[in-house]
């Protein structure tokens, strides 16, 4: 079969002609086409297929066919049907494969009030109800009634952040590791490729599963736990058990310290945990990735398009990132509510300045591109190439942030390799404007190191990035105005935004711009109180703006805040933390972020009475007389429907999803 397809991202949005075999086969007649007979690894997906590098099945599906081998990819199989999804490929010759998708499923799903969404930004033309809650555990329960002598590695996010016990707020509970609830074999955490070439290659050699047990970077089950005062902690660090931490918070609280520093460093332990009459063995990560090893994986002959299969169909979050570049993996940031690093490992893993040329060559040759690159980020935009300046250092290092309670002396926070980027980008045939859509740590543009070693870099660089590489907006996320939650968030000073902010207005009054800057805030995260909620309001009302782009804060597995919220203890002091938990504690806590609505006013200026706060009611209500305000500017655009918030309004009232919310933190690409 040699035919060619003409290629659509939506209806009337003609992208090229593409013959089939450029895209992995998701189908027999497909694999035909290749003239294959038998498949060496089937891929099961629970996101549309689109061939791109910010897709974990297309660059896992890529990366073992470059080594040689033949992968298939079953994108979003029907798991109600007879399963006929699961076997028409038949059986693979080494192993299955499972990739529940780019985004954790239940945050996919629901919002932080556990309302179902209505979308999906993974699916054709944003369908909700195309993959199951946890497809981890409904795809290998499938594949293993089907196949139940086949190997299955599973991986991807949904996964990673549960290799461990884990609170599922979904349900109010305290889980064991995913690997006890799933047929799979082996979890992949992290980047795959390093782990699933091991893995293809061991069996390959026709070695079986037991021989898995050891590869860096995965989740195994074995038979017990050693004992905890029989180890060396320098190589096995043997957790509570689940049964222990679900009759005592406290020792999941101190369980999470141990995984998120192991999960930081370098050269790491071993984690185990008991469950039940198994153990969970977590092997230590891989060595953080290379230049050359990042340039292979972004290098390889993606399409960058959708399969044809979707043709005429529109995928929201392909049209997010179809003209962006990422430039590197990796946050050092250490955010408590985050999952990057957890995911991508704190450590910058950066392309080189030809990788990413070529990436941004092929987008100016797309049919569609019209000469703007829409991103050109990472999870947070301004960390490329930044490193310990004695690596040593870093190789020995265990905190989980380099950027908190105060940015790490070893960072070399130099800006001056993005601004080569940035001037090498613009000046290629075809490229009007390229703008930076990712997040930027402003706490590292104004860091100027000893002796001011970055200062002339970072202004440099708030300067061009400014004048630019802003397409009207900029994102930054103070999150919070109180310094003890600021603390607790890991996240820097507010008095940083007040000079930041200075500066974008500065760098705008003499470019001649009206450039917005939009903050991004959380409520009810742990250590904030409703009072801290008020003085947020009357900071950012100080600042003359309404807030629009906020969120509820929603627990994800694997990140401090999460553990906080569910155990009420810090994992690193094991001191009390207050958090909002009740429906109207967290509404409460959002009504500050609209405390311009006039039906918030009464609500709002009597909890103000009620905690003898009359000075935040003068500073919001004063000078406002009976309407909501007209002063203030509008700050950021409304977010496309299905995000991870609903606004409450009255107590018992029920109303759509909220619009103004701004997504989670669990999408690996973004920061």
């Amino acid at each position: 079969m040699r035919s060619f397809y003409k290629v659509y991202v939506a209806k009337k949005h003609y992208l090229c002609t593409r013959m089939i075999t450029d895209w992995l086969p998701t189908s027999v007649k497909e694999t035909e086409a290749r003239g294959w007979k038998e498949l060496d690894v089937i891929l099961f997906s629970g996101d549309a297929y689109v061939d791109h590098p910010s897709f974990g099945a297309a660059v896992i599906g890529r990366v073992l066919e470059a080594a040689g081998y033949r992968v298939a990819i079953v994108p979003q199989p029907n798991w109600r049907d007879d399963g006929r999804d699961f076997r028409k490929l038949g059986k693979p010759r080494l192993f299955f494969g499972i990739s529940p998708g780019a985004m954790d499923s239940m945050v996919n799903h629901y919002t932080a009030a556990r309302r179902r969404r209505s979308d999906d930004a993974y699916t054709p033309d944003g369908k909700a109800g195309m993959r199951p809650d946890m497809p981890s555990i409904v795809y290998s329960e499938m594949i293993r009634t089907f196949w139940p002598d086949s190997p299955i590695i599973l991986g991807g996010i949904e996964a990673s952040l549960r290799r461990l016990s884990y609170y599922d707020y979904w349900e109010d509970r305290l889980r064991p590791s995913l690997l006890t609830e799933c047929k799979a074999d082996v979890i992949a955490y992290g980047m795959g490729e390093k782990t699933m070439l091991e893995i293809a290659r061991r069996l390959d050699e026709g070695l079986g599963v037991e021989s898995l047990k050891d590869i860096p970077q995965t989740v195994v089950r074995m038979p017990s736990a050693p004992r905890r005062e029989e180890v060396d902690e320098e190589k096995d660090v043997v957790l509570w058990s689940y049964e222990d931490c679900l009759h005592d918070k406290k020792k999941q609280a101190d369980n999470f310290r141990h995984i998120e520093e192991e999960s930081n460093k370098w050269h790491a332990a071993r984690i185990w945990q008991q469950t039940g009459n198994v153990a969970v063995l977590v092997n230590e990560p891989w060595p953080p990735l290379t230049t050359e090893e990042v340039d292979a994986s972004f290098d390889l002959p993606y399409t960058r398009m959708p399969h044809p299969r979707y043709n005429g169909k529109r995928i929201p979050a392909y049209e997010m990132i179809r003209h962006s570049v990422c430039m590197h993996r990796g946050c050092f940031g250490g955010c408590a509510f985050c999952t990057i690093s957890a995911h991508q490992g704190k450590f910058i893993a950066s392309r080189s300045k030809e990788s990413i040329l070529r990436e941004v060559e092929q987008v100016t040759k797309m049919p569609d591109f019209k000469g703007y690159i829409s991103d050109l980020g990472g999870p947070s935009a301004n960390m490329y190439r930044m490193h310990g300046k004695d690596m040593k250092l870093c190789e020995k290092c265990k905190k989980p942030s380099c950027c908190a309670p105060v940015i790490c002396p070893n960072l070399n926070v130099d800006h001056r390799p993005l601004l080569e980027i940035y001037k090498a980008v613009d000046a290629m045939p075809g490229v009007k404007k390229s703008f930076v859509g990712s997040g930027v740590r402003y706490d590292l543009v104004l860091h100027e190191g000893k002796n001011g070693e970055f200062k002339e870099g970072g202004l440099r660089y708030a300067e061009e990035l400014i004048a630019r590489h802003v397409s009207g907006r900029l994102k930054v996320a103070p999150e919070h105005t109180s310094e003890a939650t600021l603390k607790i968030m890991r996240k820097p000073s507010f008095s940083l935004f007040h000079r930041f902010k200075a500066l974008f207005d500065e760098v705008n009054r003499r470019a001649g711009l009206k450039q917005q800057i939009i903050p991004y805030f959380i409520s009810s995260h742990p250590g904030s109180t409703e009072i801290d909620m008020a003085e947020l309001a009357a900071e950012t009302k100080r600042l003359d703006f309404k807030l629009e782009q906020v969120q509820d804060f929603t627990p994800t597995p694997m990140t401090v805040s999460t553990e906080i919220y569910y155990t009420g203890y810090h994992p690193y002091t094991l001191e009390p933390i207050f958090c909002a938990h009740s429906p109207e504690e967290k509404l409460r806590q959002r009504q500050w972020f609209f405390w311009y609505q006039p039906e918030n006013r009464v609500p709002l200026t009597k909890a103000l009475q009620r905690a003898g706060r009359l000075d935040l009611v003068t500073k919001l209500f004063g000078g406002l007389g009976h309407g909501p305000g007209t002063s203030q500017q509008r700050v950021g655009n409304c977010v496309p429907k299905g995000n991870s918030q609903t606004w409450f309004g009255k107590q018992g009232d029920r109303k759509k999803p909220n619009r103004y919310d701004r997504g989670n933190r669990s999408n690996p690409r973004k920061g």
